[in-house]
Order: C-alpha cells, then structure tokens, then sequence
C-alpha cells in the first residue's frame, strides 16, 4: 500500500513531486490513482483531475476503473491545456497519460517545480509489449513509480503485458475486455509468437 509522502519544505518555497503508477490493462492503476486523490480531498487539499478527451470509454467526463469507481474530471485536447487550468490548486491527477503528447513530461515537471504534487497513471507498454508514449520519461522523472499487476487470463499467474485480442495493428486502439486480456510474459508471448504465424501463414 502506498503511503503518501510528507516532504520538507525548504526556505519559502513548497517541495513537489511526481507519482507514477503503472502497469497493463486492467492492474488497477485508475483504482489506485482515484484512491490516491480521494485520501486528498478528504485531507481537504485543492485537487484538479484531468484526462484525454480521446478517452471516453465510460464517461465523458469521470475517470472510471474498471470495477466502476470513479471521480470527476476535466478532459484535454493536449497536454499543456493542464497547466492553464491546474490553478492554484495542492494536487494534479492525470489518467491514461500513454495518450498525451511528449509535452505530458515538461507538464508534469513544471507543475512539481511549482510545488504540487502530481499523480500520474498509465499503460508502460503497449500491445506489443513495448513502452508506450511518454511513459517511460514519466518514470524516469518521477520520484515515486508503483508497479501494479493484474491477473493473467490464460494462467492466473501475475500479468505485466497487455494483449490484444483483435487483428488491429493500430497504436492506439481503445477497447476493454472485448479487444484486451492481461497476460504473464510467457503467456504474452505465445500469443504474439502465434499471432505471427498466422499473418505469415507458417507454423
């Protein structure tokens, strides 16, 4: 369980940081990020959520998990619309970041120097198993990464990867459990292996 930090303050100017939660599709990263925000508010800190506008799988406007918890937020065209509608507040949460341009980095690091503190969630890689968008910048910036796992539909075993059910060859194809599963490695990669085969046509 994560335990939120308490950083000193130096001099007269406020100490920020970033979080970053990751992992594959349904791991519980939104879960995690909404717990996050949710002890926030009840600790009565000003918090601003935002999310891409391309993402609205559930609600135009809420972040929702998978297992149907949510919170208002403020969805953007582009990454820099977050510091012009961050305002004064204490916390910035940001959802589905693999789907912000790379100017998502420089937004998150403004807003730390700035002394908020700034929680991100996000797919690491894609479904090909590589890292995916401005992802692995976030983590390497960040002074906190939590790792989560979900469960491998093939073998029960902890899943990293997030498989694509369909034919799609598309970078971003936004879909649920109709288009996705969370697979463990080897599992991930007798799929891939298997979906090779197929588009060559050899065994």
């Amino acid at each position: 369980m994560f335990v939120e930090p308490h950083m000193q303050r130096s001099g007269s100017g406020k100490a920020g940081w970033i979080e970053v939660i990751c992992g594959c599709m349904f791991s519980g990263k939104t879960e995690e990020l909404i717990r996050r925000l949710n002890r926030a508010l009840i600790a009565r800190q000003r918090v601003e959520i935002f999310k891409p506008i391309t993402d609205q799988r559930y609600h135009e406007e809420f972040i929702v998990s998978h297992n149907e918890r949510s919170i208002r937020s403020t969805p953007v065209h582009v990454a820099s619309d977050i510091l012009l509608l961050a305002g004064n507040c204490d916390v910035v949460g940001i959802d589905e970041a693999q789907f912000f341009d790379d100017a998502i980095v420089d937004v998150c690091n403004t807003l730390a120097n700035n002394g908020k503190r700034v929680i991100v969630a996000g797919l690491d890689m894609d479904y090909e198993g590589k890292p995916f968008g401005p992802m692995p910048y976030l983590l390497a910036v960040a002074e906190f990464v939590t790792k989560v796992h979900a469960i491998c539909a093939q073998t029960g075993e902890l899943a990293s990867f997030s498989f694509r059910l369909t034919d799609s060859d598309e970078k971003v194809l936004l879909g649920e459990r109709d288009k996705y599963e969370a697979r463990s490695r080897a599992s991930f990669m007798e799929g891939m292996r298997a979906r090779r085969e197929k588009k060559t046509g050899h065994a």
